[in-house]
């Protein structure tokens, strides 16, 4: 099976990145379904009109994400058509746009309340003291994907409104406001779907969720963010680069 594609010949970007990127996004997007073939590299090559070298560069990108597996007597099949984030510093709003996603969030809660024990030893203050509350529910291609949970100090209520937060990601509106995120410690997890959260998801409760907790500081070591994340398992996996010694 195989995929239209545009390439931009006069383009800085390297063809068989542009075409790596575009069957990445045929694959997210359920054009090219987990389980098909893509065809062999000369077919290939000929139908996108370019060499054989940029079709296996390109394939050999997806073969090391996880998209891709080359199966011996079989050809090249796709294997996942999950949603993947690489272990760094930005918002899912960014993944998703940077990925060719569309990406919209619903604003479940935004307030100041009491923040729990944790968060407030975290930001530094008082469990007395009222912190930023945002709950939103992220939706990616219209099918909803994750629930965040956001504390942040009141200082930027502000600065982050319903409004704001529609129009772009968490992490981009503090830096439009000088709001610098710099590091961050965060762990991965796992769990089972609530009632709530399978309602929020559209899936069953008791389906997997993955779990994200993550605090993150400016540079200057100020802790600006708490956040809790679920994702349906389903959609969404993290990735990451192990190097040997």
């Amino acid at each position: 099976m195989s995929v239209a594609v545009t390439l931009d010949r006069s383009s800085p970007v390297p063809l068989y990145h542009q075409l790596a990127i575009q069957l990445e996004t045929a694959i997210a997007d359920g054009v090219l379904e987990k389980g098909s073939l893509l065809g062999n590299e000369i077919d290939l090559a000929e139908g996108w009109r370019v060499s054989r070298p940029t079709v296996r560069r390109a394939i050999g990108k997806l073969v090391d994400e996880g998209y891709l597996v080359r199966r011996r007597g079989i050809g090249t099949q796709v294997i996942s058509n999950d949603i993947r984030r690489q272990f760094s510093l930005t918002s899912l709003h960014d993944d998703l746009v940077a990925a060719g996603r569309t990406s919209r969030c619903d604003v479940l809660d935004l307030e100041l309340r009491a923040a729990p024990k944790s968060v407030a030893e975290s930001l530094g203050f008082s469990s007395d003291k009222s912190a930023l509350f945002i709950r939103r529910r992220r939706i990616a291609d219209n099918v909803p994907l994750a629930i965040v949970a956001n504390w942040l100090r009141p200082k930027y209520e502000a600065i982050v409104t319903v409004t704001a937060l529609t129009d772009q990601g968490l992490y981009a509106l503090l830096r439009d406001n000088g709001v610098e995120p710099y590091s961050a410690t965060q762990r991965v997890g796992a769990k089972v779907a609530s009632r709530d959260e399978a309602r929020l998801l559209d899936i069953k409760t008791g389906a997997p969720l993955v779990t994200m907790h993550r605090v993150m500081q400016d540079r200057n070591g100020q802790v600006i963010e708490v956040a809790d994340t679920v994702y349906d398992a389903a959609q969404y996996a993290f990735e990451m680069t192990v190097l040997g010694k």
